[in-house]
C-alpha cells in the first residue's frame, strides 16, 4: 500500500518532477554542451545558461515556497512547465545567449517550486505513521529520471543525435500535461489565518527549529559534493573503467533500497534519530574507508557501506525536517532547508577540487568524513534539544 492517502494526486507530482528532471538534466548537462556550437552558442555561454539556471533555482526555493502557499502550488507548476517548453522550442531558432540566458534564469526561478512542493505534499498527504517512508520515496524516486538524463541523453547523442530533441521535447510535454492536471493543486493549510496568539508564537518556536536545521542540511550536502570534480580523475589515478563500477553500484543501489524502507520504518515508529544516527555513521565509515590505499580491492565493501548508510540517512533525515518544519508553511519551509542544501552541493565541488591538489584520494575522503562526524555531533549536542522539541509537538 502507498504512504499516501491522496495517491494519485502524490503520484501525478512526483511524475511531473520525474520528467521534468529527466529534461532538465538531459538538456543542460547532456545535450546544451554538445550541440552548443550548431546554435551559434560557446562553451562559455552554454555555461552561463546551465549556471543562471540552477542559481535561480536554488535561491529562490525559499521565497517561491511562500508564493506557492498564497497563490497555489499548480499554477506556478504549470508555469515552470511552460517556460521550459518555451526554452525547447526557442533554443532552434537561435535567439542569442542573452535571451536564452533569461528564459533560463526565469525557469529556474519557478522551478524552484517543484522540489518543494512535492516534499510539502508528500508529507501533507502522507498516512499517519509513514511521514519517513512518504518523504523518503518522494525523494529518491527521481534519481532514475536523472540518471536517464545524464546518461541516456548522452548515449543518445552519440548513437542517434537526431532524435534527441524530439525525445526531449515530448517529455517536457508530458510534464506540461501533467501541470496543467495539478493547475488548481493547492495545499491545504494547515493554521487558519489569523491564529492566535499562543500559535504565532509557536510559528515563531518553529521557524527557529528550522534554522537550527541549516547548519546540518548545509554540511550534510557539502560531503558528497567533495566528489564532484574528482570522480574521473580519482577512476583515472586507480586505474579503473566505468565498467568495474556496474556490479558494486547494482548492490549499493539495492541495499540502499532495502535500508531506506526498513530505516523508514523505524524512523516512524520510534524516532528519525533511530535511522540518522546509523546512516551518518555509516557514511562516515564509507568515506573514512574509501580514503585507505587499496581501494580497487574494497569497492563492493565501499559501496555496500554506502548503500546502507545513505537509505538509512535519507529516511532519517526526511523524517527529521518532516517533524521540525512548521506545518502551516511547509511548502516555505522546505524550500529553505533545499537551498541551504544546495549550497552544501554548489561549494562541495570546489572544496574537494582544492583536497584532491594538495592531498589526493586520502584528503577527499577524510575530509568527507570529518564533515559526516561533525554533522553527527550536530545532531547529537547542540542539535538534540531542538530535535526532542521537535518530536514532542503534534
Amino acid at each position: 500500500m502507498l504512504p499516501w492517502t491522496a495517491p494519485l494526486t502524490v503520484l501525478r507530482l512526483v511524475l511531473l518532477l520525474m520528467a521534468s528532471e529527466f529534461v532538465r538534466t538531459g538538456l543542460l548537462v547532456s545535450y546544451l554542451p554538445l550541440v552548443g556550437r550548431e546554435f551559434q552558442l560557446s562553451p562559455a555561454a552554454v555555461g552561463l545558461i546551465f549556471s543562471v539556471h540552477y542559481l535561480a533555482d536554488a535561491l529562490a526555493k525559499g521565497p517561491i515556497g511562500l508564493l506557492t502557499h498564497r497563490r497555489g502550488l499548480g499554477a506556478v507548476l504549470l508555469l515552470a512547465s511552460g517556460l521550459g517548453l518555451l526554452l525547447l522550442t526557442l533554443l532552434p531558432q537561435q535567439p542569442g545567449v542573452v535571451p536564452l540566458a533569461l528564459l533560463s534564469a526565469v525557469w529556474g526561478l519557478c522551478y524552484a517550486a517543484l522540489w518543494p512542493g512535492v516534499m510539502a505534499a508528500a508529507q501533507h498527504y502522507a498516512r499517519p505513521g509513514r511521514t519517513a517512508r512518504a518523504l523518503a520515496i518522494a525523494s529518491v524516486s527521481v534519481a532514475p529520471a536523472i540518471g536517464l538524463g545524464l546518461l541516456g541523453v548522452g548515449q543518445l547523442m552519440q548513437r542517434r543525435p537526431e532524435l534527441a530533441p524530439g525525445v526531449l521535447l515530448g517529455m517536457q510535454l508530458l510534464a506540461t500535461l501533467l501541470a496543467l492536471s495539478l493547475a488548481r493543486l493547492r495545499l491545504p493549510a494547515v493554521a487558519p489565518e489569523g491564529m492566535a496568539a499562543g500559535a504565532l508564537v509557536r510559528g515563531r518556536e518553529r521557524w527557529g527549529r528550522v534554522a537550527g536545521l541549516l547548519p546540518a542540511a548545509f554540511a550534510q550536502t557539502l560531503a558528497p559534493g567533495l566528489l564532484a570534480t574528482v570522480f574521473y580523475p580519482l577512476l583515472a589515478s586507480l586505474g579503473l573503467h566505468l565498467s568495474a563500477l556496474i556490479v558494486p553500484a547494482l548492490l549499493g543501489v539495492l541495499l540502499g533500497l532495502g535500508s531506506l524502507w526498513a530505516a523508514g520504518r523505524l524512523a516512524d515508529r520510534l524516532h528519525p534519530r533511530a535511522a540518522l544516527t546509523p546512516g551518518l555513521l555509516l557514511l562516515a565509515l564509507t568515506f573514512f574507508v574509501a580514503g585507505l590505499p587499496g581501494l580497487p580491492d574494497r569497492l563492493l565493501l565501499v559501496t555496500a557501506l554506502g548503500g546502507l548508510g545513505y537509505g538509512a540517512f535519507i529516511a532519517g533525515w526526511n523524517g527529521l525536517v518532516g517533524h521540525t518544519l512548521p506545518p502551516e508553511y511547509r511548502a516555505a519551509a522546505w524550500g529553505t532547508v533545499m537551498a541551504v542544501e544546495a549550497l552544501g552541493y554548489a561549494i562541495g565541488p570546489v572544496l574537494g577540487g582544492v583536497m584532491w591538489a594538495e592531498y589526493g584520494q586520502l584528503g577527499v575522503f577524510w575530509l568527507g568524513t570529518a564533515v559526516l562526524l561533525l554533522v553527527q555531533g550536530y545532531y547529537l549536542w547542540p542539535g538534540r534539544a531542538v530535535v526532542r522539541r521537535a518530536s514532542a509537538e503534534p
